[in-house]
């Protein structure tokens, strides 16, 4: 994630395609230069791409490419209901945090249910535009809000790889993607209601 925001590198460094076994495999990082967002689910790679401030267009395209990608394979999982204290992002990073203290980190996570609202972004980088920081890396996203609408969220946690792929500021990277797949994008901020969260079983 450095190497986009202030080296410039928003070039493709992985085929998504070449990522074996697609079983149970989950991932999610921007498009090469940072022209849309992308979510492995379950082995499925979606795109979604700016068309307008209010609409995007989400396809599914197995051979996507990504300038950083972070991905797991997981087939086994433990839900776990989330509780009604949990609303918000940084409710989540507590919560996870405490729930797996004793399990092996980094690690990947699902969450399914209904969200009452959220905001999501795409990156949508004008052509040829050059990158130095993070404000130039972001030109040209778009936001989009979103109420209550069934989705899942794949997520990713760690403590140790803020600036890789998680934000500096985040313990967590989490894209989601409505369950008719018209909507996708990193997600930003929500307010969780019927939630299930999903944790690697180990």
């Amino acid at each position: 994630m450095k190497d986009v925001m202030w080296k410039g590198e928003v070039f493709s460094k992985i085929k998504l395609d070449t990522i074996k076994p697609k079983n149970g495999l989950y991932g999610l990082g921007p498009e090469a230069y940072l022209r849309g967002e992308i979510v492995i689910n379950n082995g499925k790679t979606y795109v979604s791409r700016v068309l307008t401030d209010s609409t995007m267009a989400v396809n599914e395209i197995a051979d996507a490419e990504a300038p950083f990608f972070v991905y797991a394979n997981v087939n086994e999982w433990n839900a776990v209901k989330l509780p009604s204290s949990v609303t918000s992002i940084k409710d989540l990073e507590t919560f996870i945090d405490s729930e797996t203290k004793d399990k092996k980190r980094p690690f990947t996570f699902k969450l399914d249910g209904n969200i009452s609202k959220a905001t999501i972004h795409i990156q949508n980088l004008p052509k040829g535009t050059k990158v130095s920081s993070p404000k130039e890396a972001h030109q040209g996203q778009i936001n989009y809000q979103l109420e209550s609408e069934d989705v899942e969220i794949i997520g990713f946690f760690s403590t140790e790889h803020q600036g890789i792929f998680t934000h500096h500021d985040s313990f967590l990277h989490m894209h989601l993607i409505s369950k008719d797949k018209t909507k996708m994008g990193h997600l930003d901020d929500v307010v969780f209601n019927e939630m299930s969260l999903l944790l690697p079983k180990s």
